[in-house]
């Protein structure tokens, strides 16, 4: 059976010639039914671009978007996948309708994707504000009257609303303080079991992401450098890049502490790439043949990918 999400080959440029901007280049990605896959990286490494691709929201350059065995391509995508891929936004302040109530915002999904009558609404409303932990009575409060944590809720039950099967989360605790982190972790992975949907999750929150996901892929200028189940990533990253970003994250495991690995040179601007691999004026690995040729995701041990061509698969692979 085919994975939920199927990304291949998918490229997002923006502008055009000497000032054209690669945002994502050549991404490769899979979902599965019930999954959580989570997106890391630093800031500008093509996380948002690739979330609103997937979610329908950019129109990608090239590339293919399988969801559940159709293309996905924004032009001829039907109404009923739509319904099934829903976006949590990064600022729910700024995603949220300041005109319109709570009930309002959540029975506009269900009308405009399910085709719900409004006078069918109500209950399902009520029945959404209980499983995201909100009493019925913040139907008719609008965004202002609401807590950032409240604001977050309210923005992840108008993405359910609908009943989707791929919910992608775009920094969705990136303005939440850390006991509210904690509590929308416990809360999404709740609904996960209820529901069974799918999370897409992008962050730069190293630790919630190892909280969530099942596996992580990392990202480096628009490209995924090395996929690996969330266990194997965080106690054994293969890629330099993996290992420098992972060196930063804060631990509360004394034992697992690392040594903070400091890359050496600049990051190259996405508008001029270099020749081979984009990361080899950083690498401590770098060599010949990275200035050559550029490297592309392999299966070096069992789940997990790596895009280098100093991780040499394992004999068993």
């Amino acid at each position: 059976m085919p994975a939920l999400l199927e990304v291949r080959g998918l490229w997002k440029t923006f502008g055009r010639g000497r000032g054209a901007l690669p945002a994502v280049r050549g991404v490769d990605l899979d979902v599965e039914r019930g999954e959580t896959v989570g997106v890391v990286g630093e800031s500008g490494c093509g996380k948002t671009t690739l979330a609103r691709m997937v979610a329908g929201l950019t129109r990608a350059t090239d590339g293919d978007i399988r969801f559940d065995g159709s293309d996905l391509d924004g032009s001829s995508a039907s109404i009923e996948n739509r319904r099934r891929i829903q976006m949590v936004f990064q600022h729910p302040a700024q995603s949220l309708n300041r005109r319109m109530s709570v009930g309002a915002m959540l029975a506009e999904p269900l009308r405009l994707l399910a085709g719900v009558p409004r006078s069918d609404t109500t209950d399902r409303i009520e029945e959404m504000l209980g499983l995201v932990g909100l009493d019925p009575a913040f139907r008719t409060r609008r965004p202002r009257q609401l807590s950032g944590g409240q604001q977050q809720r309210v923005a992840i039950a108008r993405a359910l609303m609908p009943d989707p099967d791929l919910v992608v989360l775009d920094e969705p605790t990136s303005s939440l303080d850390q006991s509210l982190r904690g509590r929308m972790i416990a809360l999404l992975r709740r609904i996960q079991e209820l529901r069974d949907v799918s999370y897409l999750f992008i962050s730069h929150d190293l630790g919630t992401v190892r909280r969530i996901a099942d596996r992580v892929a990392v990202m480096y200028l628009g490209r995924i450098v090395e996929i690996a189940g969330t266990r194997q990533l965080f106690e054994d990253p293969r890629h330099p890049y993996t290992k420098a970003l992972l060196s930063v994250a804060p631990t509360m495991d004394l034992d697992r502490a690392r040594t903070r690995i400091v890359l050496e040179g600049e990051t190259p601007s996405p508008t001029d790439l270099p020749t081979g691999c984009s990361f080899q004026d950083r690498c401590p690995l770098v060599f010949d043949r990275c200035r050559e040729e550029s490297p592309v995701l392999t299966l070096v041990d069992d789940y997990r990918e790596v895009e280098c061509f100093a991780v040499a698969p394992s004999s068993g692979s």
